[in-house]
């Protein structure tokens, strides 16, 4: 019932913004209640990590955070066609830059965050890009992650 009562408040409220005129803002109440999180590592499989995750957000209705750990011109074309593409799919995103261990800020960015739903991200050595010899173990390093773990891996032939 709880749940039911909060979802009709997000349709009320969406409606009340659409009849001003405010459909994005609409769109995104609708939509931007369950997110996926995707994290970049700049290897040739963010195409396929992203793909993914696109799938994901139309199958599931939820929109998408992009976190990289790279300086922004280093990522900047992958993130123009990336965008280009949410575009025309019509989902909401976010970009966020973070520095430093990215099992580290998955975790802190996940930590309370009840809206995401998944993380993407390549499984790699890339993973262990940044971060302090005591956080390279998968297992220890991804006991506080709230949310599921989805590893895209490149295929190998």
């Amino acid at each position: 019932m709880k749940n039911w009562l909060k979802k009709f408040e997000d349709i009320m409220s969406a409606v009340t913004f659409a009849e001003a005129g405010e459909f994005e803002t609409a769109r995104e109440i609708v939509k931007g209640r369950q997110k996926v999180l995707l994290t970049l590592t700049r290897r040739e499989s963010d195409r396929k990590s992203f793909k993914y995750a696109l799938n994901i957000c139309k199958r599931i209705g939820a929109g998408l955070e992009i976190l990289f750990i790279s300086k922004r011109d280093e990522i900047l074309q992958t993130l123009r066609e990336f965008q280009e593409e949410l575009n025309k799919e019509d989902i909401t995103y976010e970009i966020i830059q973070e520095s430093g261990c990215i099992k580290e800020a998955i975790i802190n960015h996940t930590e309370k965050r009840s809206d995401i739903q998944f993380v993407v991200i390549e499984s790699s050595d890339a993973l262990n890009m940044e971060c302090k010899k005591d956080d390279r173990e998968l297992s220890k390093a991804w006991e506080g992650l709230k949310c599921p773990l989805v590893l895209v891996s490149e295929a190998r032939t």
